[in-house]
């Protein structure tokens, strides 16, 4: 069988290329193309535009460019129409993914959508078109069961992708030692910076971590290089520091960290999933006008994924103009304490236990090709 599978960030590259291996290991058939990023491309997908060429993050950002996401989205429609695959299945990337289901409405054509766009924490009404356009979700958090439930719309859950993500790495051989040694870092105790994959969550995030390090002396602070980056899309932010990027290396700088400063998104519940304590960080354009509306319209009493699956506050989340550089000091400073950091990590032990065992992506393929065979 074809199937075309369209991911827009680092995060979803990740899981949809787990997902395409999966698929063709399971379907000796399976044509797999599609637009996303490297993974993807590493995974077997015929990958035909890059998401770093189409990743357009953030409210004003969105209306200056609208003309592009127009030309993307009838570009992108335009090749799955020429294709015709079985089943085009949208990851995350709800800006895109369900405009773009809606393009292919009375096509004839089957939608899927793996990993549910956070619409339970913005905007609720969007239920009723995802009703409407996608045939089957597949979500990836225990708490989207119930959310859809209250809908009317059955949704299932299959397990986290993280976990077999991570699960897949050998990180526990690798010592301090021969983690710094070969990346050229000082043998003092580090402090990782995840500051998004997308450049204008750098822009609004990476500053505001670096404001803090004349506060830690004793620690060095590395940044975590998202895929599709570059050490030229990290110096702007830098202010002449000597700050160390190292890229293809997130789970194994975080496995060595003693804690980390993480912009929301995936990445927070990667760190969780890791075991390192952290501060989750959120800042954007528009400043305190923009902060009101977030508030105002939020449905949801926490951002992270932490303290959503956990149900309470796990993690210390500073979010626009609450991260500035006493607040974060002083959550950093936090985390840094033995008794704070134990307690973060028993914490940690209860949403891993939630999120369930390695296997979501094998799990989600084959629902995917049990439901296109023919009965």
């Amino acid at each position: 069988m074809k199937y075309y599978i369209i991911a827009g960030e680092a995060s979803g590259d990740l899981h949809a290329s787990n997902l395409a291996r999966e698929l063709a290991r399971q379907d000796r058939q399976a044509e797999t193309r599609g637009w996303g990023g490297d993974l993807m491309r590493e995974a077997g997908v015929d990958v035909r535009r890059h998401y770093k060429e189409t990743a357009i993050m953030g409210f004003i950002t969105v209306l200056k460019n609208l003309k592009r996401v127009k030309r993307n989205l009838r570009a992108c429609a335009d090749d799955i129409r020429a294709w015709q695959p079985d089943a085009v299945i949208l990851v995350d990337y709800g800006g895109f993914n369900l405009r773009l289901a809606k393009m292919l409405e009375n096509s004839g054509t089957r939608v899927y959508y793996y990993i549910s766009p956070k619409i339970w924490a913005w905007n609720t009404g969007r239920v009723h078109a995802i009703k409407r356009l996608v045939e089957r979700m597949y979500v990836i958090f225990p708490f989207e069961v119930d959310f859809y439930k209250a809908f009317g719309y059955t949704v299932y859950y299959a397990g986290n992708p993280l976990v077999d993500a991570i699960d897949r790495h050998a990180l526990d051989e690798e010592s301090f030692e021969a983690f710094t040694a070969r990346n050229a870092l000082p043998a003092k105790p580090i402090i990782a910076l995840l500051a998004g994959s997308r450049a204008q969550e750098i822009k609004h995030v990476l500053p505001k971590m670096l404001g803090v390090m004349g506060h830690f002396p004793g620690y060095q602070f590395v940044i975590a290089g998202a895929p599709a980056t570059s050490d030229a899309d990290y110096a702007p932010y830098l202010g002449g520091r000597p700050v160390p990027v190292v890229h293809g290396q997130t789970y194994r700088l975080l496995r060595q960290a003693r804690a980390a400063l993480v912009t929301s998104g995936t990445a927070t519940l990667e760190t969780a999933i890791l075991r390192v304590p952290q501060v989750v960080c959120y800042s954007g354009e528009g400043g305190r006008f923009f902060y009101l509306l977030f508030k105002l319209f939020v449905k949801v009493r926490y951002i992270s994924l932490v303290n959503l699956i956990a149900g309470k506050e796990v993690v210390k989340e500073l979010l626009m103009q609450q991260l500035n550089e006493k607040n974060l000091s002083l959550a950093l400073s936090r985390i840094l304490d033995p008794g704070e950091r134990e307690r973060v990590l028993k914490d940690y032990e209860e949403v891993n236990r939630r999120l369930g065992t390695p296997g979501a992506s094998e799990r989600v393929a084959s629902m995917i090709i049990q439901s296109l065979s023919p009965r």
